[in-house]
């Protein structure tokens, strides 16, 4: 059996370097895919010391032939999308950016995966800020959104998409509702490695 081929977008941020990780021992060919300007950011795939077996390729969200070109190229079984402008307060900055890239970049994903193979497997990393200000605690997956800024409101979009997708098109998408966590890896401008970082 040939081993299976996954394109993780986000590669660069701790949850792709973990996830990278975690495919490579599972026997899975890597694609990681990041932004061209993020040159020098895949310090957390060689603090993982697997930077030399994945393959790392430039793509942006916002660009539907570079979608296109990516699944026609690798051919993946899976694909993983972690790729999003994850920063809450830039989103009240760059609304139009955001919107564009969080929201719109799942919708290419997915048409372009329709199109070329609708076999493929779509994880969708959604948000707890979908959640917004919180009617109940715990929430789960039928807690009603409030999204209360335009990452929270491209989020709701994203996994909404990935729900009907799923449903309209009988393609296996799915998302992960993923909450505020963090690591060694995670970036010091997120309030709990501050904290770890001030100890």
């Amino acid at each position: 059996m040939l081993n299976k081929t996954a394109l993780i977008t986000g590669i660069t941020g701790q949850d792709g370097a973990y996830l990278a990780k975690l495919l490579l021992k599972k026997g899975y060919r890597v694609i990681g895919c990041k932004r061209s300007s993020t040159s020098g950011v895949l310090w957390r795939l060689k603090e993982l010391d697997i930077e030399k077996n994945i393959e790392i390729t430039n793509f942006d969200l916002t660009k539907l032939a570079d979608i296109y070109r990516l699944i026609n190229k690798y051919k993946p079984d899976e694909i993983y999308n972690l790729a999003a402008q994850s920063f809450v307060a830039d989103s009240f900055e760059k609304p139009i950016m955001t919107a564009d890239t969080t929201g719109i970049g799942v919708l290419r994903i997915l048409e372009t995966i329709r199109q070329i193979n609708p076999q493929i497997k779509f994880y969708q990393a959604s948000s707890s800020e979908m959640f917004g200000n919180m009617i109940e605690t715990p929430q789960n997956e039928l807690t009603p959104f409030y999204p209360r800024s335009p990452y929270a409101v491209a989020k709701v979009f994203g996994h909404l998409i990935t729900v009907n997708y799923r449903e309209a098109y009988d393609m296996f998408t799915c998302s992960g509702i993923l909450f505020n966590h963090g690591s060694p890896l995670r970036r010091s401008q997120f309030v709990s490695r501050k904290i770890t970082i001030g100890l």
